[in-house]
């Protein structure tokens, strides 16, 4: 005798048939109960996760593969720092929906030429907290060592930008060579300037000798003196201002260019509608501002590629001119590396 067929294998009329009677055993074995009428188990007991995925983020500019990498963030009480009316600074929040103390970005971006693999600012390391120093996990997360970077590019000596150069006085990056520019180490490297600065910027100083003395011992530290190319296919721009000597890096390649401007800016909800607003942090507040204006108008010019240390992860976008200030584009976010 054969085997009967399966269900959805005989004609449909039969089919629909033994389907209902198969369901009406169901409804007989559960005492006459519908399966609309069962309870529903609910399973959103499982505990909340509260943890953010890798913080990195790759794109290409020609054959140069960029990844923004995230130290993590951190709170800025930005109404008690930038130089401008409270009521400014409170509506440059508010239309972001934003508030004070901002949860501001920092980020660095490693830039592989084909040739080099680039380190362009530090992050944190132990500096600033338990919610900064994670750029070496993110390092490793988007697939490369610390002991693989040739080169690491500092835009200024702040501490959010040189902490995670050395830990336990050792190189973080025992094979890469660090740049910046000579205005800027001859200033915070200076134990001079250290002990003749008041109280509250000494951890500054310290921050950046402490970071940097073990590049400097073994050599490993080289600082430029005018704009050039720094490392093979990145060149350095001087934007002076916010510090002595803070340096913008330009990457060009097949008619692409990226600018990495560092702390040319940092609150975008305010010091993009005005442009004008400077911050505690700057060294030289109009220059730090002059800096900002010539290079902002430039890079909206040319709709270059611009990385920003302090805007939200990944910091990547353009810049387009409105009015008197700026708007920010940022970078439209792709799965694919192209």
């Amino acid at each position: 005798m054969n085997a009967p067929a399966p269900i959805l294998a005989q004609p449909r009329s039969l089919a629909r048939r033994q389907l209902g009677q198969l369901a009406m055993a169901v409804s007989l074995a559960l005492g006459g109960l519908s399966l609309a009428s069962l309870p529903v188990v609910a399973h959103a007991a499982a505990p909340q996760i509260k943890a953010q995925a890798p913080g990195w983020y790759r794109a290409m500019v020609g054959n140069v593969e960029v990844t923004a990498l995230s130290d993590g963030t951190v709170e800025l009480p930005v109404d008690k720092l930038l130089h401008t009316s409270q009521a400014r600074i409170a509506l440059g929040l508010k239309q972001n929906f934003q508030k004070a103390p901002l949860e501001t970005s920092v980020n660095a971006f490693l830039i592989n030429t084909g040739e080099r693999l680039v380190l362009v600012d530090a992050g944190a390391g132990s500096l600033f907290g338990p919610t900064l120093g994670k750029l070496v996990s993110q390092i490793r997360a988007a697939g490369y060592q610390p002991e693989q970077v040739d080169d690491i590019l500092i835009t200024h000596m702040h501490p959010d930008h040189v902490g995670g150069l050395a830990a336990d006085e050792q190189r973080v990056f025992p094979n890469a060579t660090v740049h910046a520019d000579k205005q800027d180490s001859d200033f915070w490297l200076s134990e001079a300037k250290l002990n003749a600065a008041p109280a509250e910027q000494k951890g500054f100083f310290l921050g950046a000798i402490t970071s940097l003395t073990p590049y400097v011992k073994a050599d490993r530290f080289k600082p430029f003196d005018k704009d050039g190319e720094v490392v093979p296919g990145i060149r350095s721009l001087a934007t002076h201002g916010h510090t002595a000597g803070h340096t913008a890096y330009v990457v060009e390649s097949q008619g692409q260019r990226l600018v990495l401007i560092g702390d040319l800016i940092h609150v975008a909800s305010v010091q993009l509608a005005s442009p004008e607003v400077t911050i505690k942090f700057d060294s030289d507040q109009p220059k730090a501002a002059a800096a900002r204006a010539r290079t902002f108008a430039q890079l909206a010019k040319d709709g270059s590629l611009v990385a920003v240390s302090h805007f939200s992860f990944p910091g990547l976008g353009h810049l387009r001119k409105v009015g008197k200030g700026w708007v920010w584009v940022p970078l439209n976010y792709s799965s694919q590396v192209r």
